[in-house]
């Protein structure tokens, strides 16, 4: 049983060292929102959106309610509605396929890589029909996908390319922030994200100003002018405590984001047990590391092992999104998409956030090549 030095117990994430770090800037923060009683939209949430644009080094940004909403607003200002088709992962979290499902659309999944775990490019082109409108790329766990394979099929068959970028914030591809490569990128600010505002939120990044303004129409009633409404909209405004909040937290990203890649690169170098399965890292690839997933043969066995020795891993996803009874419509098996479907029987995330302390990944790592798979 547990009796480590460890005095408290490791989980997967742990917000609370962070919020410690900043409560008094956040606070401030909320003051200027209350003064402004800036609720709803406004300056702040307008001042997060050009401060997140630059991060991204897109002209445009517009704050939404949820990562979900972002995703699914997205597809309407992408034009995609019912009868269409959407390539979409296998392996990613439910609310990718969501967005696709919300306007109509039926999303098509395609299975992820054996090393990367990502959207595998060689076996989307056999998936692509004449209602195909769209590819979602997700660059899952903080790591981008192959955005010049998946580009380069957009091209080839005149589709659209969407960044579900939910949880990627800072990450890079070829040296460039992620957000910038398709139409447009969806993010995430649900609190457990490297940046995660203080509530719900969420975003998307784009460098078409025609998508700028039909998103702003679509959060807001479907209004440009009060009260008079051209389309069918929706009321997915981000909150000014959320903007004010996140604006706070993006000036620590990068730091935030060094330090999650100094505890996976701790990992990826000390961790040797053979019962252990890392993820693979492209050189063009710089991750974030939102999440560390592994795999191993007996996750149950591996879990309750870690659990003993007080350590909480997470469990990112256990049933991959075609076999999911939302979409057992769709008529997808068991065996359609192996290696997602392998990834869901064999994962687990291993703690990462960027106050974990050196004592404590010395832990997590001498309790992982500790393990034996029996």
């Amino acid at each position: 049983m547990y009796n480590s030095a460890i005095q408290e117990k490791i989980s997967c994430l742990d917000l609370k060292g962070q919020h410690q770090q900043i409560k008094d800037e956040i606070f401030e923060a909320f003051e200027k929102v209350y003064e402004n009683t800036a609720f709803s939209g406004g300056t702040f949430v307008e001042e997060f959106e050009n401060n997140f644009a630059a991060f991204c080094q897109t002209k445009y940004a517009v704050g939404v309610n949820n990562g979900t909403s972002a995703l699914h607003l997205a597809m309407l200002a992408l034009g995609i509605g019912k009868g269409d088709e959407v390539i979409v992962p296998a392996n990613t979290f439910i609310a990718t396929a969501w967005g696709v499902s919300y306007t109509g659309a039926t999303p098509v999944f395609v299975d992820c890589t054996s090393d990367t775990w990502q959207l595998d490019a060689s076996k989307i082109e056999e998936k692509i029909t004449s209602n195909t409108k769209a590819i979602v790329g997700v660059h899952l766990y903080g790591q981008p996908f192959d955005v010049d394979s998946v580009k380069a099929i957009c091209k080839k068959h005149n589709l659209y390319m969407l960044e579900d970028a939910a949880q990627a914030h800072g990450a890079t591809y070829r040296n460039k922030p992620v957000g910038g490569f398709g139409e447009m990128a969806c993010f995430s600010f649900y609190p457990g994200k490297n940046l995660g505002a203080c509530g719900e939120a969420g975003g998307i990044v784009t460098n078409n100003p025609t998508y700028q303004e039909h998103l702003f129409s679509l959060r807001n009633h479907g209004t440009k002018v009060r009260y008079y409404h051209d389309e069918l909209g929706f009321n997915m405004r981000m909150g000014g405590l959320e903007a004010a909040s996140l604006d706070i937290k993006l000036k620590y990203l990068p730091e935030w984001n060094n330090r999650r890649r100094s505890i996976a690169q701790r990992y990826q170098q000390e961790i040797k047990n053979v019962d252990i399965q890392l993820q693979t890292q492209p050189q063009w690839s710089d991750s974030v590391y939102h999440l560390f997933v592994v795999t191993t043969q007996n996750r149950d066995r591996f879990i309750k092992y870690l659990n003993e020795n007080g350590i909480f891993p997470g469990l990112h996803y256990p049933v991959p999104c075609h076999l999911q009874k939302a979409y057992s419509n769709l008529g997808y098996r068991e065996g359609d998409c192996p290696e997602a479907e392998y990834l869901a029987a064999h994962c687990v995330s291993l703690p990462m956030y960027a106050e974990l302390t050196d004592k404590e990944v010395d832990y997590v790592i001498s309790m992982v090549n500790a393990y034996k798979n029996g």
